[in-house]
């Protein structure tokens, strides 16, 4: 039995959901003490709850511990079972919480799956402290073809909190062969620049004004010629707004994006998701902090040596290499801004 604990480094939820995966894929069973305590609400909450019951549904594994609120969980995994899956986070409890971090623990399981794999998700599609699904299907799983996944994801409805009701549909390729290494320390130019402004159950005008400031501001700093901006009204029972930019380079994508809130100005979603754009741009490392956080655990299962730059090392990438650490034979390298490892090949 593997003990982790929960409460090493930042404390939060990405230990948990990258040490169920990973004891998933290698059939290791696992404790899991003191879950998320360097938050202020400790424990399972319904999302981490949806994500753990799923990995033991499509591992045929054994829990204990699942309950809202928990500190202490334990898997028993057994074998991988490829099929068709559909997860609410509303059966736990009425809640909005993301559906992208929930396929996000689970795409790593079911591509090492005998067979391709069908998952419907519902819950918050856009979300606090969690990656929106627009950066989910243009940012994460682009880089990720770049090693070999095949993940096709479509959005059925949106779900913003406090009401969620989201939902998505993913269809995941079973991998083929080993998962291929990344080579990327540097992003190349800049080819475009493609702005999303979405609402659900608010005027047309929130966005064209989102639209027009995102514009204004791109022409600005002379970048206006590459950008692509559009707008849509969003089908759901929720009501929200985001803004989400996507910046392709040569070699990777970057994804920046601010969600709209009460008494908040379409003006200022839209210049705070600018900033967080120029801060990256400005800079001269390939991936954007939170891209390569999500891609530790598939550079660790990958054949061959991996190597990439990343805009900030922050102390939640530093854990979940910890994590990863923990549960697989790897020893991942940090030199300043630079990140590498060599993956252990596994074949699916």
């Amino acid at each position: 039995m593997i003990n982790i604990d929960g409460a090493y480094g930042e404390g939060g939820g990405q230990i948990l959901r990258s040490a169920m995966t990973l004891a998933a894929l290698t059939v290791s069973p696992i404790t899991v003490e003191k879950i998320r305590q360097g938050r202020k609400k400790p424990g399972l909450q319904p999302q981490h709850l949806t994500g753990v019951r799923a990995v033991a549904q499509i591992c045929q594994g054994k829990l204990k511990g699942d309950e809202l609120f928990s500190d202490t969980l334990t898997l028993e995994p057994g074998e991988i079972l490829p099929g068709s899956y559909e997860f609410d986070v509303a059966k736990a409890t009425p809640s909005a919480g993301s559906v992208g971090m929930i396929l996000q623990q689970l795409l790593p399981i079911l591509i090492y799956g005998k067979e391709n794999s069908y998952i419907t998700i519902k819950g918050g599609t856009d979300v606090a402290w969690a990656p929106p699904i627009e950066f989910i299907q243009r940012v994460f799983l682009p880089s990720l073809s770049k090693m070999g996944v095949s993940v096709n994801l479509e959005i059925q409805e949106w779900g913003f909190f406090p009401i969620g009701g989201g939902s998505i549909k993913a269809t995941l390729s079973s991998l083929t062969a080993p998962l291929k290494p990344l080579q990327i320390t540097e992003r190349g130019d800049l080819k475009t620049l493609n702005g999303w402004a979405a609402a659900a159950n608010l005027p047309q005008s929130v966005l064209d004004r989102e639209i027009k400031q995102a514009q204004k501001m791109l022409e600005e700093i002379k970048l206006g010629g590459l950008a692509k901006l559009e707008s849509q009204i969003t089908p759901s029972k929720s009501t929200g707004n985001i803004f989400f930019l996507c910046a392709e380079y040569e070699n990777c994508w970057a994804g920046f994006s601010v969600l709209g809130e009460l008494g908040k100005p379409a003006e200022k979603v839209v210049a705070e998701t600018m900033e967080q754009f120029q801060q990256f741009h400005q800079g001269t490392y390939a991936m954007e902090k939170h891209l390569a956080d999500q891609l530790l655990v598939y550079l660790a299962l990958a054949q061959g040596r991996s190597e990439i730059t990343v805009q900030e090392v922050t102390p939640h990438l530093k854990t979940n290499i910890w994590v990863i650490e923990q549960l697989l034979p790897v020893k991942f390298e940090i030199k300043e801004n630079s990140i590498s490892v060599e993956g252990i090949g596994k074949a699916s």
